[in-house]
C-alpha cells in the first residue's frame, strides 16, 4: 500500500519527493558519505542554505527531486533528481542519483531507480531518461545497467568536477 507521501512503492523501498523536513537526515547521510561521494560529485556545500537553495530549484517544472526510503521505516537510503526535463517533442530528462555509505550494497538503489523510471515514464509522461557517469565509477555503471539503461556513447570533458573536466559515459533508457 502506498503511503500518501509516496509516489511509488516496491517490496522494500518507496520513493517520495524531497521535502524541507528532510534536511537533518540528508545532512547526516551526506556527512557520513562525504569521502565516498567526493570523487564522483566533487565537494558540495552541506548547509541548510544550500539544501534550501536546491529545494527552490526543484520547484521549477524542469526538475524533480526524490528520495528513496525504506518502505518499512521511511529511512532515507538514496536520493534521485530528474534534471533538465524537456517537454514537447523530446519528453526527456537527465537522471542523477546518490547512494549513501551506510546502505550501499543492499539493492535499495536498484529497486528505487526502477520505481523512479516507472514514475518518470508514467506520471511525468517522459519518453527518455539519460544518465551520465564517469567511466571509473564501476558501481554506478553496474547499477544503471541493472535498471535497464543501455550505453549510448562517450562524452569527453563532459562535467567540471574537483577542478577538472571529467569524461562521462552516456547511458539512456526509453519508455516501452
Amino acid at each position: 500500500m502506498i503511503d500518501g507521501s509516496h509516489v511509488a512503492q516496491g517490496p522494500r523501498v518507496a520513493i517520495r519527493r524531497l521535502d524541507r523536513a528532510d534536511f537533518a537526515e540528508v545532512h547526516a547521510l551526506r556527512e557520513e558519505s562525504a569521502e565516498m561521494l567526493a570523487r564522483w560529485l566533487g565537494a558540495r556545500e552541506n548547509t541548510r542554505e544550500a539544501f534550501d537553495g536546491s529545494l527552490d530549484l526543484l520547484e521549477q517544472p524542469t526538475r524533480e527531486g526524490l528520495v528513496i526510503c525504506l518502505a518499512s521505516t521511511g529511512q532515507i537510503v538514496g536520493g534521485v533528481n530528474i534534471n533538465n526535463i524537456v517537454r514537447g517533442t523530446l519528453q526527456s530528462g537527465v537522471l542523477g542519483y546518490t547512494a549513501y555509505a551506510s546502505t550501499t550494497g543492499q539493492g535499495y538503489m536498484t529497486e528505487g531507480l526502477g520505481l523512479v523510471v516507472r514514475f518518470a515514464f508514467g506520471e511525468l509522461g517522459l519518453h527518455r531518461l539519460e544518465a551520465n557517469i564517469q567511466p571509473g565509477n564501476r558501481a554506478s555503471l553496474k547499477l544503471i545497467e541493472r535498471v535497464g539503461f543501455r550505453r549510448e556513447g562517450f562524452s569527453p570533458a563532459f562535467q567540471y568536477i574537483n577542478g577538472a573536466w571529467r569524461d562521462h559515459e552516456r547511458w539512456a533508457l526509453t519508455a516501452p
